[in-house]
């Protein structure tokens, strides 16, 4: 045993030397001529740069011939569903028990019930719901247990009251593998009290540019910071291998994801294609899968990205020869939410090529019965071989019994399920708290302003102050992480209440307003402000600057600072953006990150004791590179010209002088820097975009001004405010014709990623008059490739004269008939009757519970 653990240290040191090594050569200055030996050594790098990695887990004959046993009594069609995971909203425990699927999913917005605050004990019946079906064999079939899924991916964090640790991104900045290590055994934990054994965790990404909407899904992007967690907290998600803990009843099986090459796509783009040679691919992104392969993960997922065109999906050479030969990955690969239809030649319900280039199970979410008879039809047909086939079943039933599945019993009668007082445990909150403290970063501490003294009057103001939602970010209770209430975390503090309870304990006083307005004026204000929640595909930037055409938080500091106050700065963001303003406007700037349920773990760090010492210092440092401008993508330690705002590995202490010279205040935006999902916005289209009024007949005009109006008075519009002075734009149709509102797009729009997902088409607009017939919102590319959904019906609903969201979901329209890959036309409203909206914004996005969806023909 102790030889064994030895071993595996000293390959995975070994790998992160050499990982270390390459890294600092590439680094700029390093201009020496490599020796003869040096130089041999990196041909034979080049020519196969892959890690060769030691399985840990030693074959087990008695295993393999249970497993034999089993499959030889399988039919063909029981060997197919092991191979196929449905989706939670769109597949039953009848569904399981009829087509015997290996596995089931819940996705960032599928819950029981359709409520994204499903009891737990309401999760742990549908746990055992599905557990049951697949173990009912009096329709025939053999009683192999079903894999449950979830992505836990900081906590729990699909369950009211779970423990929301702060996203990777800020875990990263702790610098701290043995901490992962404990927030793995903790998810797992109440992972397994709420009935599934599966964690779709954790994200070894490398993220090389900062506009990707899923960054903060990142550790680091340092390879070797990346490198020294994974393996971690998969031994905290499973057990140590050769421990008797390992893959017990407090453990779940691990999903190392994504491979591979997700955070180097181009320009930042979600699912995008990764432009690099194989040793980069290697040594950046593959940085995390020898460790976390040598702690024994169960699972792989496949990522939605390509490399070099070819979707990884699809990628044999990696997913078969490269992750299962060379890197000796002894578990099973799953693929992501429809994900294999993304690869040439297939579509979500038909893509034998998936299962030929090494997936082993396909997330078919919403498209499993498809492609479940497709796949069965090709195994039936020698398309997959009866070895692949074979290949791919062992896999997953060799997972199963390690976990000890066969003999576990349904989910509520395992070791800790239904043991709901385990969810948000205070010693589970004390653990997430000390990584709220040791992810924040001090990027300013002019004139020593911190740490505060609590028995003072301190002012918490801004947007981010009493919101424990926004501080949480994406993957909090629902996928993009929105329309959440402080009701639905029973178990968290926001920060305000974190310094709320401090000050009050120590004889001071903090006072709540978001708005920064006081009748007494305090001492000094902490300002909480940053993004807003949101996961892949919304997340997505055109630049990083901080909400360009919002200066609220900045005129708020301005504000407070005028007045006299000293301002601490607390930053929400998933990633670092160019705050240059804020940072200049600020005497103290911290980037906290998305910290989760523990708000009090920054109060722990700002404020002193009561007898004025210090509670806790500054511990984290910069795992991204912080930019100089909102234009500096390439901006990552070791890349050429390395020249940041803030270096990799940044971070003050309160023994360091904090003060900060004042920095520039040019972002470098142009302004030809659409952002990307936004279609209207601000009074004007989009980027190379424009705004038409058009007839019946397609003849119109290009809004290049307002007032505009359409023959005559068929359709005009004007200027109107919303949020700040003539950002929308008042439509008026009279009645006397057809007469539609478009965005013409210059360039098609590919929104195929996106329909993918749960995105909508979300239209911020408030009804002044309501329709008198028919309405409706459409989009388009060209004769035939038009759909259309009736709007009338739900805005009859809102309330005339006030600002609401409506959204259609990009799935509805590509039912409808829109080809989603070349749209021209993204969003157009009509009507030939009387009707007047207002409109100030047009963009793909997530909607809240309060607001408007319009319903889907046939829907």
């Amino acid at each position: 045993m102790s030889t064994m653990t030895h071993s595996h240290a000293t390959r995975r040191t070994g790998f992160l030397l050499a990982a270390l090594l390459l890294s600092l050569a590439a680094c700029k200055g390093d201009d020496k001529a490599a020796t003869p030996v040096q130089a041999e050594a990196q041909a034979k790098a080049d020519a196969n740069p892959w890690p060769q990695v030691t399985w840990p887990l030693p074959d087990d004959p008695a295993m393999e011939k249970r497993i034999t046993e089993l499959m030889a009594g399988m039919t063909v069609e029981e060997k197919v569903g092991q191979l196929v995971q449905g989706d939670i909203a769109s597949i039953t425990p009848d569904d399981v028990r009829r087509y015997r699927l290996g596995s089931i999913l819940a996705g960032g917005n599928s819950d029981p019930g359709g409520r994204y605050d499903a009891k737990p004990a309401e999760w742990l019946a549908l746990a055992d719901a599905f557990y049951e079906a697949s173990m009912d064999t009096a329709q025939g079939g053999k009683a192999i247990p079903v894999l449950f899924g979830i992505d836990a991916v900081h906590g729990q964090s699909n369950i009211v009251g779970a423990t929301l640790f702060p996203h990777n991104i800020g875990l990263g900045a702790a610098r701290n593998p043995d901490l992962v290590r404990r927030i793995g055994e903790i998810t797992a934990l109440e992972t397994r009290a709420t009935g599934m054994e599966w964690a779709f965790a954790p994200t070894v990404a490398v993220p090389q540019d900062d506009r990707w909407g899923r960054t903060y899904e990142g550790y680091s992007e340092s390879p070797e910071v990346v490198a020294s967690y994974a393996g971690a907290v998969v031994e905290g998600l499973q057990g140590k291998v050769g421990s008797p803990t390992f893959l017990d009843g407090r453990h779940v099986i691990a999903s190392v994801k994504h491979f591979l090459g997700d955070g180097g796509t181009t320009d930042g783009k979600d699912q995008g294609d990764t432009r690099i040679s194989e040793a980069e691919l290697v040594r950046i992104h593959a940085a995390g899968y020898p460790t976390a392969i040598a702690a024994g993960a169960q699972t792989v997922m496949a990522s939605f990205n390509s490399v070099n065109g070819e979707k990884m999906h699809g990628h044999k050479a990696y997913l078969t020869d490269a992750l299962k030969g060379r890197m000796n990955f002894g578990g099973f690969v799953v693929g992501d939410w429809n994900g294999h239809g993304q690869v040439k030649g297939c579509t979500t319900t038909d893509c034998p090529a998936t299962i030929n280039a090494g997936l082993d199970m396909a997330m078919a979410s919403d498209s499993w019965k498809g492609f479940y008879e497709t796949t069965l039809a090709a195994a039936k047909a020698g398309t997959i071989t009866q070895e692949r086939l074979d290949d791919a079943v062992r896999r997953i039933l060799r997972v199963k019994m390690r976990l000890g599945l066969f003999e576990a019993g349904k989910p509520s009668s395992r070791t800790v399920g239904g043991q709901f007082a385990l969810i948000g445990a205070p010693e589970h909150r004390a653990v997430a708290r000390q990584a709220v403290r040791e992810s924040l970063v001090l990027l300013k501490n002019q004139g020593g302003v911190l740490p505060l003294a609590p028995k003072q009057r301190i002012l918490v103001a801004g947007d981010g102050a009493n919101d424990v939602g926004k501080q949480a970010g994406g993957w909090t209770l629902n996928w993009q992480g929105t329309g959440t209430t402080r009701k639905d975390f029973p178990n968290a503090d926001s920060i305000f209440e974190g310094i709320a309870q401090q000050a009050k304990a120590a004889g001071g006083e903090a006072l709540l307003a978001v708005d920064g307005k006081y009748t007494a004026k305090p001492d000094v204000a902490v300002v909480v402000f940053g993004e807003n929640p949101y996961a892949e595909f919304q997340g997505d930037l055109a630049t990083l600057a901080y909400k360009p055409g919002d200066d609220a938080d900045l005129e708020l500091i301005r504000k407070l600072k005028a007045d006299g106050i000293p301002v601490v700065a607390v930053f929400l963001s998933g990633r670092p953006l160019w705050v240059n303003r804020e940072i200049n406007a600020s005497d103290a700037f911290v980037a906290a990150w998305l910290p989760g349920s523990e708000g009090g773990g920054i109060a722990d760090v700002l404020l002193r004791k009561p007898d004025g010492s210090v509670q806790h210092d500054f511990k984290g440092k910069l795992s991204f590179s912080w930019p100089r401008t909102a234009i500096q993508y390439a901006n990552n330690v070791g890349q050429k010209d390395y020249d940041p705002q803030f270096a990799f590995g940044f971070g003050l202490t309160y023994a360091d002088k904090g003060d900060l010279a004042p920095l520039p205040e040019v972002s470098g935006v142009t302004g030809n820097e659409g952002a990307a999902g936004v279609f209207f916005a601000r009074g004007d289209a989009g980027s190379g975009m424009a705004l038409r009024l058009e007839g019946s007949t397609g003849q119109g005009v290009t809004v290049t001004k307002v007032p505009e109006a359409l023959d005559g008075d068929l359709l005009k519009v004007t200027g109107v405010d919303h949020l700040v002075q003539e950002d929308g734009r008042r439509l008026a149709w009279s009645g006397k014709g057809e007469a539609t509102v478009a965005v013409q797009s210059h360039v098609p729009l590919d929104l195929q990623r996106e329909s993918n997902g749960d995105l909508m088409l979300i239209t911020t607009l408030r009804v002044d008059a309501a329709p008198k017939g028919d309405a409706w919102l459409s989009v388009g590319c060209g004769a035939g490739c038009t759909a259309r959904v009736p709007l009338a019906p739900a805005l009859a609903k809102l309330p005339v004269g006030e600002w609401k969201r409506v959204g259609v979901p990009l799935k509805c329209l590509a039912g409808a008939g829109a080809d989603v890959g070349k749209l021209d036309r993204p969003w157009s409203i009509g009507t030939a009757g009387a009707m007047t909206l207002s409109v100030s914004r047009v963009a793909l996005g997530a909607l809240n519970e309060a607001d408007a969806t319009v319903a889907c023909p046939g829907a």
